[in-house]
Protein backbone atom coordinates (compact mmCIF):
# COMPACT_ATOMS: atom_id res chain seq x y z
CA UNK A 1 0.00 0.00 0.00
CA UNK A 2 2.91 2.34 -1.05
CA UNK A 3 3.43 4.45 -3.89
CA UNK A 4 -0.11 3.12 -5.37
CA UNK A 5 -2.74 4.78 -7.46
CA UNK A 6 -5.69 4.12 -5.04
CA UNK A 7 -9.67 4.91 -5.81
CA UNK A 8 -11.35 4.67 -2.56
CA UNK A 9 -15.18 4.31 -2.88
CA UNK A 10 -17.17 6.10 -0.07
CA UNK A 11 -16.28 8.97 2.10
CA UNK A 12 -17.99 6.71 5.10
CA UNK A 13 -15.87 6.70 8.60
CA UNK A 14 -13.82 4.09 7.04
CA UNK A 15 -13.06 5.52 3.13
CA UNK A 16 -12.01 8.52 5.28
CA UNK A 17 -9.90 6.92 7.45
CA UNK A 18 -8.18 4.57 4.95
CA UNK A 19 -7.56 8.03 2.60
CA UNK A 20 -5.75 9.62 5.69
CA UNK A 21 -3.55 6.63 6.51
CA UNK A 22 -2.87 6.30 2.64
CA UNK A 23 -1.53 9.47 2.27
CA UNK A 24 1.35 9.41 4.61
CA UNK A 25 2.72 6.70 2.32
CA UNK A 26 3.33 8.38 -1.01
CA UNK A 27 0.24 7.20 -2.56
CA UNK A 28 -1.95 9.18 -5.53
CA UNK A 29 -5.36 8.78 -3.78
CA UNK A 30 -8.68 9.45 -5.01
CA UNK A 31 -11.67 9.05 -2.45
CA UNK A 32 -15.94 9.51 -4.05
CA UNK A 33 -19.13 9.81 -2.75
CA UNK A 34 -22.88 9.96 -4.56
CA UNK A 35 -23.54 12.74 -1.53
CA UNK A 36 -22.08 16.14 -1.23
CA UNK A 37 -19.64 16.41 1.73
CA UNK A 38 -19.14 18.81 4.48
CA UNK A 39 -16.78 21.65 3.18
CA UNK A 40 -14.49 21.71 6.24
CA UNK A 41 -13.83 17.92 6.11
CA UNK A 42 -12.94 18.14 2.12
CA UNK A 43 -10.74 21.12 2.51
CA UNK A 44 -8.75 18.62 5.64
CA UNK A 45 -8.70 15.36 2.89
CA UNK A 46 -7.15 17.73 -0.25
CA UNK A 47 -4.73 19.41 1.97
CA UNK A 48 -3.29 16.27 2.21
CA UNK A 49 -3.13 15.42 -1.27
CA UNK A 50 -6.25 13.85 -1.62
CA UNK A 51 -8.73 14.13 -5.07
CA UNK A 52 -12.02 14.06 -3.24
CA UNK A 53 -14.60 13.76 -6.19
CA UNK A 54 -17.88 13.96 -5.91
CA UNK A 55 -20.12 12.27 -8.70
CA UNK A 56 -22.81 9.62 -9.78
CA UNK A 57 -20.60 7.56 -12.16
CA UNK A 58 -17.99 6.72 -10.50
CA UNK A 59 -17.18 3.83 -12.94
CA UNK A 60 -16.08 6.81 -14.97
CA UNK A 61 -13.14 7.10 -12.47
CA UNK A 62 -11.61 3.26 -12.96
CA UNK A 63 -9.59 2.86 -15.88
CA UNK A 64 -5.83 0.48 -16.19
CA UNK A 65 -4.03 2.65 -14.52
CA UNK A 66 -5.15 2.13 -11.00
CA UNK A 67 -3.44 -0.50 -8.50
CA UNK A 68 -5.61 -0.64 -6.13
CA UNK A 69 -9.86 0.09 -5.28
CA UNK A 70 -11.01 0.62 -1.88
CA UNK A 71 -14.61 -0.21 -1.24
CA UNK A 72 -16.80 0.90 1.66
CA UNK A 73 -18.24 -2.73 2.85
CA UNK A 74 -22.02 -1.65 2.12
CA UNK A 75 -21.42 -1.49 -1.55
CA UNK A 76 -22.74 -4.41 -3.50
CA UNK A 77 -20.31 -6.53 -5.76
CA UNK A 78 -22.93 -5.70 -8.48
CA UNK A 79 -21.58 -1.91 -8.38
CA UNK A 80 -21.00 -0.64 -11.99
CA UNK A 81 -17.07 0.81 -10.29
CA UNK A 82 -16.43 -2.75 -8.43
CA UNK A 83 -17.52 -4.34 -12.08
CA UNK A 84 -15.27 -2.24 -14.04
CA UNK A 85 -12.68 -3.08 -11.30
CA UNK A 86 -12.97 -6.50 -11.58
CA UNK A 87 -13.01 -6.56 -15.18
CA UNK A 88 -10.21 -4.91 -15.69
CA UNK A 89 -7.91 -7.48 -12.98
CA UNK A 90 -7.87 -4.41 -10.40
CA UNK A 91 -8.08 -5.44 -6.97
CA UNK A 92 -10.96 -4.48 -4.58
CA UNK A 93 -10.20 -4.53 -1.44
CA UNK A 94 -12.22 -2.71 1.68
CA UNK A 95 -10.34 -0.57 4.20
CA UNK A 96 -9.69 -3.09 6.95
CA UNK A 97 -7.18 -5.79 4.57
CA UNK A 98 -5.57 -2.28 3.39
CA UNK A 99 -4.89 -1.30 6.47
CA UNK A 100 -3.56 -4.80 7.53
CA UNK A 101 -0.92 -4.53 5.14
CA UNK A 102 0.42 -1.33 7.23
CA UNK A 103 0.34 -3.23 10.88
CA UNK A 104 3.79 -3.95 12.61
CA UNK A 105 4.20 -7.75 12.07
CA UNK A 106 4.71 -9.10 15.80
CA UNK A 107 1.13 -8.38 16.97
CA UNK A 108 -1.87 -10.51 18.09
CA UNK A 109 -5.07 -10.68 15.75
CA UNK A 110 -8.26 -11.59 17.35
CA UNK A 111 -11.30 -11.21 14.69
CA UNK A 112 -14.76 -11.81 15.90
CA UNK A 113 -17.48 -12.42 13.75
CA UNK A 114 -21.38 -13.76 13.54
CA UNK A 115 -25.52 -13.57 12.93
CA UNK A 116 -25.25 -12.11 17.10
CA UNK A 117 -23.35 -10.62 19.44
CA UNK A 118 -20.47 -9.36 18.16
CA UNK A 119 -20.07 -6.16 19.14
CA UNK A 120 -21.33 -6.74 22.98
CA UNK A 121 -18.41 -10.00 22.38
CA UNK A 122 -15.79 -7.66 21.07
CA UNK A 123 -16.06 -5.25 23.76
CA UNK A 124 -16.50 -7.30 26.34
CA UNK A 125 -13.09 -8.81 25.26
CA UNK A 126 -11.69 -5.97 24.81
CA UNK A 127 -12.67 -4.08 28.13
CA UNK A 128 -11.52 -7.51 29.50
CA UNK A 129 -7.97 -7.31 28.28
CA UNK A 130 -7.30 -4.07 29.15
CA UNK A 131 -8.68 -4.14 32.37
CA UNK A 132 -6.22 -6.38 33.42
CA UNK A 133 -3.51 -4.15 31.74
CA UNK A 134 -2.72 -5.68 28.40
CA UNK A 135 -1.71 -2.78 25.78
CA UNK A 136 -4.77 -3.69 23.14
CA UNK A 137 -6.54 -1.85 20.87
CA UNK A 138 -10.06 -1.97 20.16
CA UNK A 139 -11.31 -1.60 15.89
CA UNK A 140 -13.51 -2.97 13.39
CA UNK A 141 -17.31 -2.90 12.08
CA UNK A 142 -17.63 -1.78 15.88
CA UNK A 143 -17.12 1.98 14.12
CA UNK A 144 -13.42 2.40 15.02
CA UNK A 145 -11.60 1.97 11.46
CA UNK A 146 -8.12 0.13 11.76
CA UNK A 147 -7.00 2.66 9.77
CA UNK A 148 -7.65 4.95 12.74
CA UNK A 149 -5.42 2.79 14.78
CA UNK A 150 -2.53 1.78 12.67
CA UNK A 151 -0.40 4.15 13.73
CA UNK A 152 -0.71 3.08 17.30
CA UNK A 153 -0.79 -0.27 17.38
CA UNK A 154 3.12 -1.20 18.39
CA UNK A 155 4.95 -4.60 17.97
CA UNK A 156 3.46 -6.69 20.56
CA UNK A 157 0.17 -5.32 21.02
CA UNK A 158 -2.85 -7.01 20.55
CA UNK A 159 -5.84 -6.28 17.95
CA UNK A 160 -9.19 -6.57 19.41
CA UNK A 161 -11.72 -6.67 16.00
CA UNK A 162 -15.32 -7.17 14.94
CA UNK A 163 -15.73 -8.03 11.45
CA UNK A 164 -18.45 -8.40 9.47
CA UNK A 165 -19.81 -10.76 6.95
CA UNK A 166 -19.80 -7.45 4.41
CA UNK A 167 -16.04 -6.55 5.55
CA UNK A 168 -15.29 -10.47 4.92
CA UNK A 169 -16.23 -10.42 1.63
CA UNK A 170 -13.48 -8.02 0.57
CA UNK A 171 -10.71 -9.38 2.54
CA UNK A 172 -8.02 -11.90 1.12
CA UNK A 173 -4.59 -11.72 2.85
CA UNK A 174 -5.42 -10.40 5.81
CA UNK A 175 -4.86 -13.07 8.95
CA UNK A 176 -6.12 -13.86 12.49
CA UNK A 177 -4.32 -15.58 14.94
CA UNK A 178 -7.30 -16.31 16.99
CA UNK A 179 -11.00 -15.99 15.13
CA UNK A 180 -14.65 -15.69 17.00
CA UNK A 181 -17.85 -17.62 15.33
CA UNK A 182 -19.82 -16.45 18.06
CA UNK A 183 -23.34 -18.21 15.77
CA UNK A 184 -25.02 -18.11 12.36
CA UNK A 185 -28.55 -17.33 11.36
CA UNK A 186 -30.40 -16.39 8.29
CA UNK A 187 -29.30 -12.74 8.13
CA UNK A 188 -28.02 -10.50 5.29
CA UNK A 189 -29.86 -12.86 2.36
CA UNK A 190 -30.44 -9.64 0.15
CA UNK A 191 -26.90 -9.12 0.01
CA UNK A 192 -25.52 -12.34 0.09
CA UNK A 193 -28.28 -14.37 -2.55
CA UNK A 194 -28.64 -17.20 0.00
CA UNK A 195 -28.12 -18.95 2.84
CA UNK A 196 -24.99 -20.43 1.69
CA UNK A 197 -23.28 -17.34 0.31
CA UNK A 198 -23.53 -15.90 3.91
CA UNK A 199 -21.89 -18.99 5.52
CA UNK A 200 -19.01 -19.17 3.35
CA UNK A 201 -18.23 -15.48 3.56
CA UNK A 202 -18.44 -15.89 7.15
CA UNK A 203 -15.88 -18.86 6.73
CA UNK A 204 -13.31 -16.33 5.76
CA UNK A 205 -12.78 -14.90 9.04
CA UNK A 206 -10.53 -18.63 9.60
CA UNK A 207 -8.26 -18.29 6.14
CA UNK A 208 -5.03 -18.67 6.69
CA UNK A 209 -5.36 -20.33 9.57
CA UNK A 210 -3.07 -23.43 10.87
CA UNK A 211 -2.81 -25.77 13.38
CA UNK A 212 -1.04 -22.94 15.43
CA UNK A 213 -4.32 -20.68 14.95
CA UNK A 214 -7.35 -20.66 17.68
CA UNK A 215 -10.86 -20.71 16.37
CA UNK A 216 -13.62 -20.38 19.22
CA UNK A 217 -16.95 -22.15 18.41
CA UNK A 218 -20.10 -22.07 19.70
CA UNK A 219 -21.06 -25.72 20.35
CA UNK A 220 -24.54 -25.16 20.71
CA UNK A 221 -24.99 -24.12 16.62
CA UNK A 222 -25.23 -26.62 14.41
CA UNK A 223 -24.70 -24.44 11.40
CA UNK A 224 -20.82 -22.98 13.28
CA UNK A 225 -20.23 -26.71 13.79
CA UNK A 226 -20.98 -28.09 9.99
CA UNK A 227 -19.33 -25.19 8.39
CA UNK A 228 -16.23 -25.18 10.81
CA UNK A 229 -15.26 -28.86 10.81
CA UNK A 230 -12.48 -29.04 8.60
CA UNK A 231 -10.56 -25.76 9.08
CA UNK A 232 -7.21 -26.34 10.96
CA UNK A 233 -7.19 -24.58 13.61
CA UNK A 234 -7.03 -25.77 17.48
CA UNK A 235 -10.62 -25.65 18.10
CA UNK A 236 -12.32 -24.43 21.36
CA UNK A 237 -15.78 -24.41 21.90
CA UNK A 238 -18.42 -22.45 24.15
CA UNK A 239 -22.12 -23.08 24.94
CA UNK A 240 -24.74 -22.23 27.29
CA UNK A 241 -26.94 -24.90 26.51
CA UNK A 242 -24.36 -28.16 26.67
CA UNK A 243 -21.38 -29.37 27.62
CA UNK A 244 -18.12 -27.35 25.98
CA UNK A 245 -14.20 -26.24 26.69
CA UNK A 246 -16.49 -23.44 28.72
CA UNK A 247 -20.14 -23.69 29.82
CA UNK A 248 -22.66 -23.29 32.17
CA UNK A 249 -23.44 -25.67 35.13
CA UNK A 250 -25.28 -25.14 37.97
CA UNK A 251 -25.50 -21.57 37.85
CA UNK A 252 -21.75 -20.92 37.19
CA UNK A 253 -19.68 -20.55 34.17
CA UNK A 254 -17.28 -23.58 34.34
CA UNK A 255 -13.99 -23.49 32.45
CA UNK A 256 -12.07 -26.99 32.00
CA UNK A 257 -14.04 -28.20 35.22
CA UNK A 258 -13.14 -25.11 37.25
CA UNK A 259 -15.80 -22.51 38.10
CA UNK A 260 -15.17 -18.59 37.29
CA UNK A 261 -18.15 -16.75 38.16
CA UNK A 262 -21.67 -16.93 39.08
CA UNK A 263 -24.53 -16.02 36.86
CA UNK A 264 -25.80 -13.74 39.29
CA UNK A 265 -22.53 -12.24 39.82
CA UNK A 266 -22.60 -11.12 36.02
CA UNK A 267 -24.18 -7.56 35.39
CA UNK A 268 -25.23 -8.22 31.83
CA UNK A 269 -28.44 -11.16 32.12
CA UNK A 270 -29.32 -13.55 29.70
CA UNK A 271 -27.83 -16.42 28.20
CA UNK A 272 -26.92 -15.28 24.85
CA UNK A 273 -24.90 -12.47 27.58
CA UNK A 274 -23.36 -15.23 29.83
CA UNK A 275 -22.04 -17.06 26.02
CA UNK A 276 -20.46 -13.60 24.94
CA UNK A 277 -18.94 -13.86 28.73
CA UNK A 278 -17.30 -16.99 27.78
CA UNK A 279 -16.16 -16.25 24.64
CA UNK A 280 -13.89 -13.17 26.50
CA UNK A 281 -12.73 -15.73 29.23
CA UNK A 282 -11.64 -17.72 27.20
CA UNK A 283 -9.49 -15.72 25.23
CA UNK A 284 -8.75 -13.57 28.05
CA UNK A 285 -7.16 -17.00 29.78
CA UNK A 286 -4.98 -16.97 26.69
CA UNK A 287 -3.15 -13.58 28.22
CA UNK A 288 -3.30 -14.90 31.58
CA UNK A 289 -5.86 -12.77 33.07
CA UNK A 290 -6.46 -14.04 36.73
CA UNK A 291 -9.81 -15.31 37.86
CA UNK A 292 -9.85 -12.36 40.42
CA UNK A 293 -9.89 -9.84 37.91
CA UNK A 294 -12.14 -11.81 35.46
CA UNK A 295 -14.61 -12.13 37.81
CA UNK A 296 -14.76 -8.07 39.28
CA UNK A 297 -14.70 -7.06 35.14
CA UNK A 298 -18.05 -9.11 34.66
CA UNK A 299 -19.46 -7.66 37.99
CA UNK A 300 -18.93 -3.88 36.59
CA UNK A 301 -19.56 -4.01 32.89
CA UNK A 302 -22.95 -3.13 31.93
CA UNK A 303 -23.16 -3.54 28.53
CA UNK A 304 -23.18 -2.09 25.46
CA UNK A 305 -24.36 1.22 23.93
CA UNK A 306 -27.83 0.40 21.56
CA UNK A 307 -27.49 -3.36 22.20
CA UNK A 308 -30.33 -4.21 24.99
CA UNK A 309 -29.13 -1.02 26.76
CA UNK A 310 -31.44 0.07 29.56
CA UNK A 311 -32.45 3.78 28.94
CA UNK A 312 -34.55 5.07 32.18
CA UNK A 313 -37.55 4.39 33.83
CA UNK A 314 -40.51 6.57 33.44
CA UNK A 315 -43.45 6.85 35.34
CA UNK A 316 -42.89 3.18 36.06
CA UNK A 317 -42.80 1.90 32.13
CA UNK A 318 -39.13 1.03 31.25
CA UNK A 319 -37.39 1.67 28.10
CA UNK A 320 -34.78 0.02 26.40
CA UNK A 321 -32.86 0.72 23.36
CA UNK A 322 -31.99 -2.26 21.13
CA UNK A 323 -31.17 -0.24 17.89
CA UNK A 324 -28.59 -2.40 17.01
CA UNK A 325 -31.03 -5.38 16.34
CA UNK A 326 -30.89 -5.02 12.53
CA UNK A 327 -32.33 -8.50 12.16
CA UNK A 328 -35.13 -11.15 13.46
CA UNK A 329 -32.58 -13.57 15.73
CA UNK A 330 -31.43 -10.02 17.67
CA UNK A 331 -35.47 -9.20 18.14
CA UNK A 332 -35.97 -12.68 19.11
CA UNK A 333 -32.96 -12.45 21.76
CA UNK A 334 -34.25 -8.79 23.35
CA UNK A 335 -38.09 -10.43 23.52
CA UNK A 336 -36.69 -13.40 25.16
CA UNK A 337 -34.98 -11.39 27.87
CA UNK A 338 -38.25 -9.88 29.30
CA UNK A 339 -41.29 -11.39 31.20
CA UNK A 340 -42.91 -7.87 31.92
CA UNK A 341 -45.66 -6.79 29.59
CA UNK A 342 -44.01 -5.38 26.56
CA UNK A 343 -44.38 -2.48 23.85
CA UNK A 344 -42.30 -3.14 21.04
CA UNK A 345 -41.31 -0.74 18.48
CA UNK A 346 -40.11 -2.35 15.36
CA UNK A 347 -39.64 -1.14 12.06
CA UNK A 348 -36.60 0.27 9.39
CA UNK A 349 -35.53 -0.69 5.67
CA UNK A 350 -37.21 -3.28 4.14
CA UNK A 351 -35.24 -6.29 3.18
CA UNK A 352 -37.55 -8.52 1.76
CA UNK A 353 -36.78 -11.13 4.64
CA UNK A 354 -40.65 -11.99 6.59
CA UNK A 355 -40.41 -11.43 10.38
CA UNK A 356 -42.48 -15.43 10.84
CA UNK A 357 -39.47 -16.31 12.88
CA UNK A 358 -40.33 -13.79 15.35
CA UNK A 359 -43.73 -15.54 16.28
CA UNK A 360 -43.00 -17.70 18.88
CA UNK A 361 -41.35 -14.96 21.25
CA UNK A 362 -44.58 -12.75 21.33
CA UNK A 363 -45.80 -14.16 24.48
CA UNK A 364 -45.13 -11.17 26.38
CA UNK A 365 -45.69 -8.44 23.84
CA UNK A 366 -48.86 -6.62 24.43
CA UNK A 367 -49.07 -3.95 21.75
CA UNK A 368 -46.40 -3.61 18.17
CA UNK A 369 -46.19 -0.20 17.25
CA UNK A 370 -44.22 -0.31 13.68
CA UNK A 371 -42.53 2.69 11.04
CA UNK A 372 -40.82 3.07 8.09
CA UNK A 373 -40.44 1.09 4.97
CA UNK A 374 -41.77 -2.28 6.41
CA UNK A 375 -44.52 -0.75 8.72
CA UNK A 376 -47.39 -2.16 6.64
CA UNK A 377 -45.75 -5.80 6.84
CA UNK A 378 -45.02 -5.55 9.90
CA UNK A 379 -48.75 -4.74 10.39
CA UNK A 380 -49.81 -7.89 9.00
CA UNK A 381 -47.67 -9.90 10.78
CA UNK A 382 -48.63 -8.46 13.99
CA UNK A 383 -52.17 -8.91 13.43
CA UNK A 384 -51.54 -12.51 11.97
CA UNK A 385 -50.27 -13.73 15.01
CA UNK A 386 -53.36 -11.94 17.18
CA UNK A 387 -51.40 -8.68 18.52
CA UNK A 388 -52.53 -4.97 17.94
CA UNK A 389 -50.32 -3.07 15.60
CA UNK A 390 -50.76 0.63 15.45
CA UNK A 391 -48.85 2.34 12.24
CA UNK A 392 -46.67 5.16 12.76
CA UNK A 393 -44.47 7.02 10.30
CA UNK A 394 -41.76 8.13 12.05
CA UNK A 395 -39.34 6.94 15.25
CA UNK A 396 -40.51 9.70 17.11
CA UNK A 397 -44.17 8.61 15.98
CA UNK A 398 -44.07 5.24 17.29
CA UNK A 399 -42.23 6.46 20.38
CA UNK A 400 -44.96 8.98 21.93
CA UNK A 401 -47.43 6.53 20.81
CA UNK A 402 -45.56 3.40 22.80
CA UNK A 403 -45.29 5.79 25.87
CA UNK A 404 -49.29 7.05 25.67
CA UNK A 405 -50.21 3.12 24.90
CA UNK A 406 -48.58 1.97 27.63
CA UNK A 407 -49.05 1.20 31.73
CA UNK A 408 -46.93 1.25 34.84
CA UNK A 409 -44.93 -1.63 34.72
CA UNK A 410 -44.41 -1.91 30.84
CA UNK A 411 -41.18 -2.47 28.77
CA UNK A 412 -41.06 -0.11 25.83
CA UNK A 413 -38.40 -2.14 23.87
CA UNK A 414 -37.17 -0.54 20.33
CA UNK A 415 -35.77 -3.63 19.12
CA UNK A 416 -36.10 -2.83 15.51
CA UNK A 417 -35.01 -6.26 13.45
CA UNK A 418 -34.47 -3.98 10.59
CA UNK A 419 -31.62 -1.93 9.23
CA UNK A 420 -31.98 1.59 9.77
CA UNK A 421 -31.27 2.82 6.19
CA UNK A 422 -34.39 4.06 5.26
CA UNK A 423 -34.92 6.50 7.91
CA UNK A 424 -31.23 6.94 9.20
CA UNK A 425 -27.58 6.90 8.37
CA UNK A 426 -26.66 3.95 10.93
CA UNK A 427 -28.17 2.14 13.65
CA UNK A 428 -26.25 4.37 16.49
CA UNK A 429 -27.84 7.04 15.05
CA UNK A 430 -31.72 5.66 15.12
CA UNK A 431 -30.39 4.38 18.72
CA UNK A 432 -28.94 7.84 20.06
CA UNK A 433 -32.48 9.77 18.51
CA UNK A 434 -34.34 7.24 20.39
CA UNK A 435 -33.14 7.92 23.46
CA UNK A 436 -33.13 11.55 23.01
CA UNK A 437 -37.09 11.36 22.45
CA UNK A 438 -37.18 9.19 25.34
CA UNK A 439 -35.64 12.17 27.49
CA UNK A 440 -38.14 14.44 25.62
CA UNK A 441 -40.67 12.79 27.37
Amino acid sequence: MKNKRILILGMARSGVAISKLLSHYENEITLTDLKEQEPNLVKELEDLGIHVIITEHQEDLVNDTLDVVIKNPVIPKNNLAVVKAKKLQIPVINELEASYELLPKNVTIIGITGSNGKTTTTTMTYEMLKYSSHKVHLAGNIGIPLADIVSDVKEGDIIVLEISDHQLMDMYDFTTNISVLTNLSEVHLDFHGNYENYKNTKKKIFAHHTKDSIAILNAGNEDVLELTKEIPSKKLYFSAKQKADICLEDGYIVYNGEKIISTKDICVKGNHNYENSMVAILIAKMFEVSNEDIKKFLKEFKGVEHRMEYVTTLNGRKFYNDSKATNNESTIIALDSFTEPTILIMGGLDRNIPFDSIAPHLIHTKKIICYGETKEKMKKFGELNGKEVLVMDTLEEATKKAYQESAEGDVILLSPACASWDQFDNFETRGKIFKEIVKNL
